[in-house]
């Protein structure tokens, strides 16, 4: 008995079992629906649903909107004084603390005085002989000067009376110059701020024998109110400073930390340096701030961004929503419609996530800022808000340019639902027909 006609049954149920699976993948998975919309014009579309485009959109805004230069700066005392001593002696006291804000002319230490004093009484009792002499000298010249109108002394001796006279008023101009310098070298042993401003760390303290010609001094005093903070800028960006300055603007600066999410401080540019650096292509500008809360400290790095022009009423959108490509600058627009529309723009300068827009905006457009890579012009879009709040386009709206379910007035736009209530010219079914 035979056993070949087994295996051939096996390969045509094998084959059957094939072909019913493909059949169901093609029916389930591949086979598009057709449908008969009307005029013998037969389209297709996929089982999906709305042809919606959800979106998110932000209304064109008109205000100011400033115009800045960014650059990194660096904080630079108004002024820098190394306090030295400019006698020689012990440091007998010191009157400050360290870190302390100070004013000027206040006493910060004492060198002993007691060399410098006895000096001073040398000089003075030095000066005080003088003086005697030159009294007695002067009136020897008068009685000298009688003698002489009588004929009873020689011109040789009035003229040696007067050189006498002159020469212990030299005398006494030279001791009251010494005492004069001693009195100075005096004073100079009370050490006094130049100036006001916030101290350092003390470099000596008290007991030590200090000199004038001492590197570290006793204590440094910078001047951090008010405070500058020293930037540069590129020479192209040269005349946007210099035009309002020559005209007698004052240009706002403002000082940010270095991730920019704080304002320091706010102050006007002061200075711009002579010439330009060749090695960098820049120029160094200098900035004055009150810097009252002293925000800003001395050789801190900050971000400045400095305001050369303020745009008036200009229309401004977002920037995420300028779109570049081969046509240029463009964005999307939402209709009243609740379709998108291109529109191309010319810009202008950008602040702060805003763009200027020079040419293409009115101010009363709504923009795209989310969901515009799925769009393309016609299509109806959903807008969703920031709170998830959904606004679905007007009934019957769809894509311009094809008929199918859902399709506008005239049978425009892009295949919607079924069920929807189509346009002119074809008849939405709850079912699908088969095509013609």
């Amino acid at each position: 008995m035979s056993s070949a006609p087994y295996p051939r049954r096996s390969w045509l149920l094998y084959g059957a079992v094939t072909l019913v699976f493909a059949a169901g993948v093609w029916y389930f998975g591949i086979r598009t629906e057709p449908t008969v919309p009307g005029a013998g014009r037969m389209s297709f579309r996929p089982r999906s649903g709305s042809t919606a485009t959800p979106v998110r959109v932000e209304p064109v805004q008109r205000r100011d909107l400033a115009v800045h230069l960014r650059a990194i700066g660096t904080v630079t005392p108004r002024n820098t004084v190394t306090v030295r001593s400019r006698v020689e002696g012990q440091l007998l006291k010191v009157h400050f603390e360290e870190g302390q804000q100070v004013a000027a002319g206040q006493l910060l230490a004492e060198i002993d005085p007691l060399p410098y004093e006895i000096r001073l009484a040398q000089t003075e009792a030095r000066l005080r002989q003088n003086r005697a002499q030159l009294l007695t000298a002067k009136a020897d010249l008068e009685r000298v000067r009688l003698l002489h109108a009588q004929t009873l002394m020689s011109q040789q001796q009035l003229e040696a009376a007067q050189a006498l006279v002159a020469d212990r008023e030299g005398a006494v101009a030279a001791d009251q110059a010494s005492v004069d310098d001693a009195r100075r070298q005096l004073a100079y042993t009370r050490i006094e701020a130049p100036l006001a401003g916030r101290l350092g760390l003390r470099q000596v303290d008290a007991g030590n024998l200090i000199r004038p010609g001492d590197a570290g001094g006793i204590v440094v005093i910078t001047q951090t109110r008010p405070i500058n903070v020293l930037f540069t800028v590129p020479e192209q960006d040269l005349p946007k400073v210099l035009e309002p300055l020559r005209a007698g603007q004052g240009l706002p600066v403002e000082a940010w930390d270095r991730a920019e999410r704080q304002r320091l401080a706010a102050g006007l540019l002061n200075t711009v340096d002579n010439q330009i650096d060749l090695a960098t292509g820049t120029v160094r500008l200098k900035a004055e701030f009150p810097n009252e809360d002293e925000k800003l400290f001395p050789n801190q790095f900050v971000n400045v961004r400095l305001c050369v022009r303020t745009l008036k009423d200009s229309v401004v959108v977002p920037v995420a929503a300028v779109q570049y490509g081969s046509r240029g600058t463009y964005v999307y627009l939402i209709t009243e419609d609740s379709l998108a529309a291109v529109r191309d723009v010319v810009l202008g300068p950008a602040e702060e996530g805003m763009q200027a827009v020079l040419q293409g905006l009115s101010g009363s457009e709504r923009v795209v800022l989310e969901g515009i890579d799925r769009l393309r012009e016609g299509r109806p879009v959903t807008i969703v808000a920031a709170d998830g709040t959904v606004t679905p386009p007007p009934a019957g709206k769809g894509e311009k340019g094809g008929k199918g379910w859902g399709a506008g007035k005239g049978g425009k736009g892009e295949k919607a639902d079924p069920g929807a209530k189509g346009g002119k010219g074809g008849k939405s079914d709850a079912a699908p027909q088969k095509a013609a």
